[in-house]
């Protein structure tokens, strides 16, 4: 620091530095600012934590969050501490980055987001609101809501954006900033809540030296690190204003101009912090644009389903497990529903690549074909899976869902398979084969429709067909509309039948029940199970059965968006429909 810092200087700690010399000094060298020590301290405030991102000896990181949703994001990706940018605030309310929203709304935001979140919180304070009374508040309010520190810059208020108006624009008066700084560190309650000093004398204009005399002299004032800006594409500017700085104090840097810039030239030129800072409402703002395109375009939902987050994550990211747990302690809350899935057969049609490993765990679009069904089968909300193996049962063991075994699945057809899981039958499941891709929608649907027994069915007859067609013979044909007719089973076969007319859709190997239905499962495969041919039946058989028997077994219609895999022509539009390309 040179001779003419003021006397009433507060010294920021010094961040550990690489140079031994450096570091011996620094490590004797007592700061005028009090730092409480958090060594015995089991759970330091956000403050204390962020400031030891500013003093850590590596280079740390973190990211711009807007609104309590994406904090809560930033925190689960893993980050250390989260930016509130003050252009992805403004942008999320709707308006121009130049204090067109007020402070009060901003601090608003804060709070919901400092309470979604258990890392520090550093605000883009932009100039901090006004003169040093403003400051003065601004920091109370702040720590009232356990943000961790304001980052404020030398502009004048209202501020400019930075990336607007590339001329040279006015700054601060070094003093009236100083000022600020100085104001904004006598109110502070907590001693780590930390005042970053952003200095734009390199992007508006002013040169190297002016970002030095304006670095110096904020750091005098008690800055607790220096934030350097740029708008070149390489990092050259910050890289020399870095060597010439020598780590007075922390030095924090915001990368989105020169962001092709390898990280390692950061951590050798000795930055503390580097900010990716709009980064979350430009992801935001892409996907918005691009999925209300198509949804405009296609004025429908079914195409952009599973392209977005599912709701029952958005729940997840609310918090929506803890309000769930409550329920579960004070009040009394409805069984859930349970899937058994059919997953015993080796799939010889697919030859080789069956040969390790059962069909239903061959990959598609990265992850296997039971990952694919049982993740759709949970974001439905149906989270009591149970698989029903035989061939490499072993391979089919999945940590979210229970593994049953068919051990004589070599000698047995699909109702034996299924017979194997009657005790963990319910009064609301689905039963599924294993080799399913399809869309969430036609869980949920299947789900909220009506009837003791519903089988499902594609009307779409002039899709592709591999394996086995189970062309469905139904009471009335798919007429398309909102409001579905009631329509019930006539007979599943798996050529067509002409004798009973043209076949309405093909049963896709999924159906549902309720507790009747579920009585007649039961009674069906006891019934079934007195016939010579029981090991060889097929899960058509038993529906067939039931018809005859004169159970109504209801037809819930769709329009494709399913497959199964049989053939290893299968698998490229598998992959295709798992990447939503189909």
């Amino acid at each position: 620091m040179n001779s003419n810092t003021p006397a009433q200087t507060v010294n920021a700690p010094a961040r550990a530095v690489n140079n031994p010399a450096q570091a011996a000094v620094a490590s004797v060298a007592p700061a005028a600012h009090t730092i409480r020590d958090t060594t015995d301290d089991p759970k330091p405030s956000k403050a204390a934590r962020l400031r030891a991102l500013l003093q850590s000896p590596r280079l740390e990181f973190i990211l711009e969050a807007h609104n309590g949703l994406s904090a809560t994001i930033v925190e689960r990706a893993g980050f250390q501490g989260i930016w509130a940018s003050g252009l992805a605030l403004s942008a999320q309310f709707g308006v121009r980055d130049s204090n067109e929203a007020s402070w009060t709304q901003v601090v608003d935001m804060l709070e919901f987001m400092s309470d979604a979140t258990s890392v520090p919180i550093l605000l883009d304070g932009d100039t901090g609101y006004g003169n040093f009374n403003n400051m003065r508040r601004l920091v109370r309010k702040l720590e009232q809501r356990a943000i961790a520190g304001v980052c404020i810059e030398d502009k004048q208020f209202p501020k400019t954006n930075s990336f607007i108006d590339g001329e040279k624009q006015p700054l601060a008066d070094i003093d009236e900033f100083c000022g600020k700084i100085k104001a904004g560190k006598d109110s502070q309650r907590d001693d780590d809540f930390c005042i970053v000093a952003r200095i734009e004398a390199l992007i508006a204009g002013w040169g190297m030296d002016e970002a030095l005399r304006r670095a110096e002299a904020f750091h005098g004032a008690g800055a607790d690190a220096v934030l350097i800006h740029s708008k070149l594409s390489r990092p050259d500017e910050i890289v020399e204003f870095a060597r010439r700085w020598e780590q007075r104090c922390p030095l924090v840097i915001v990368p989105t101009k020169y962001y092709s810039a390898p990280t390692e030239v950061f951590r050798k030129a000795g930055i503390s912090l580097a900010i990716w800072a709009n980064h979350m409402i430009r992801a935001s703002i892409a996907s918005m644009e691009r999925i209300s395109a198509q949804i405009m375009e296609e004025e429908s939902l079914t195409g952009i389903e599973d392209q977005v987050a599912a709701v029952e994550h958005v729940f997840a990211l609310q918090g929506a497990d803890e309000l769930s747990r409550a329920q579960d302690r004070y009040l009394r809350r409805a069984a859930s529903t349970q899937a058994l899935v059919l997953a015993a057969s080796r799939g010889n049609n697919l030859y080789e690549l069956t040969e390790e490993r059962p069909k239903a765990m061959i990959k598609v679009g990265g992850a296997p074909l039971i990952r694919h069904l049982v993740n759709e089968l949970r974001r439905q909300s149906v989270h009591a899976v149970t698989v029903i193996a035989g061939y490499q049962a072993e391979k089919l063991r999945g940590d979210d869902y229970d593994l049953l075994v068919n051990e004589q699945y070599e000698d047995s057809g699909e109702l034996a398979t299924l017979a194997c899981a009657a005790e963990q039958f319910s009064d609301d499941m689905i039963v599924t084969y294993g080799d399913l891709l399809f869309r969430g929608y036609i869980v949920r649907d299947l789900l909220e429709c009506p009837g003791d027994l519903v089988a499902v069915v594609d009307s779409a007859l002039d899709a592709p067909i591999s394996g086995t067609p189970d062309y469905a013979y139904c009471s009335r044909l798919d007429d398309r509309s909102l409001f579905m007719a009631d329509t019930t089973l006539k007979f599943i076969a798996e050529k067509k039948k002409l004798d009973i007319g043209e076949p309405a859709g093909r049963w896709i190997g999924m159906f549902k029940v309720n507790a009747v239905g579920r009585g007649w499962l039961e009674r069906g495969i006891a019934e079934l199970r007195q016939r010579e041919d029981y090991m060889r039946l097929s899960i058509p058989d038993l529906l067939n059965h039931l018809v005859e028997s004169g159970r109504a077994i209801r037809v819930h219609y769709i329009s494709g968006h399913w497959l199964d895999v049989n053939t290893l022509d299968d698998l490229g539009r598998a992959a295709d429909f798992a990447h939503g390309r189909s």
